[in-house]
């Protein structure tokens, strides 16, 4: 194909809406990740982290229906309509755009649950929304199988860049959410940090262990007061 024309403008809007909706789903994915309990970003008020993470939920959602649209509406490939939403139902590559009709299923669940959420209440929506963990890779996979635009060149760079973004997310968040130890802890922490050489291995002992725990104490205590 050397350009776009009337025969091959679906084909080529099509495979860009994919790619771009690659790109925002995979920013969703790292804002879901990153958010903390409290729904705030790191560095952000919690309103902007909210609205930020539905305006570009909104914006993915938008180019994923024109991707699907303009796939079934291409007469390069016969997809039928059905297909895009029941799994496994197409007779082209049935499997990967089986992951990729799951992926749009879920989106959709998400929008209904959305929409419902104040009657179906916080923790069933909250259930429906760990099925978004499972659709980016479902999408992932279907983008990279489905078609050869993804495996080569700058593309495939693309697609390297989004799973490594997603992978750092999860690492920044498990990292988080490793326990600190307590007030005591530290104290002690620092107490065998600071001491010298010498007086650590005598430290160490469980006599001046149980010694040191009382100082740990004071000085976490002394802390708290101010």
């Amino acid at each position: 194909m050397n350009g776009i024309t009337s025969s091959t403008a679906l084909w080529y809007a099509s495979r860009a809406t994919g790619v771009v909706a690659l790109l925002l789903l995979t920013a969703v994915m790292v804002l879901g990740i990153l958010v903390n309990r409290q729904g705030r970003l790191p560095g952000l008020p919690r309103f902007a982290g909210v609205s930020l993470h539905r305006s570009v939920s909104l914006l993915s959602v938008t180019f994923v229906g024109v991707h699907v649209a303009t796939a079934i509406a291409d007469p390069y490939v016969s997809i039928r309509a059905v297909a895009a939403i029941v799994p496994f139902a197409s007779s082209y590559k049935p499997f990967w755009l089986g992951l990729g009709a799951l992926a749009l299923d879920v989106m959709i669940a998400l929008i209904v649950t959305s929409l419902l959420r104040a009657r179906i209440g916080r923790r069933a929506w909250r259930g429906v929304h760990w099925l978004a963990y499972a659709s980016w890779p479902a999408a992932f996979a279907h983008g990279i199988t489905s078609s050869t635009d993804l495996r080569h060149g700058r593309l495939l760079d693309l697609a390297i860049a989004c799973c490594a973004a997603v992978a750092a997310a999860l690492v920044w968040r498990l990292s988080g959410s490793i326990p600190a130890p307590p007030p005591a802890g530290r104290a002690g922490l620092m107490l065998t940090a600071a001491a010298p050489r010498g007086r650590r291995g005598r430290a160490e002992q469980p006599g001046a262990a149980r010694s040191a725990a009382p100082a740990a104490r004071h000085l976490s205590q002394k802390a708290e007061i101010r």
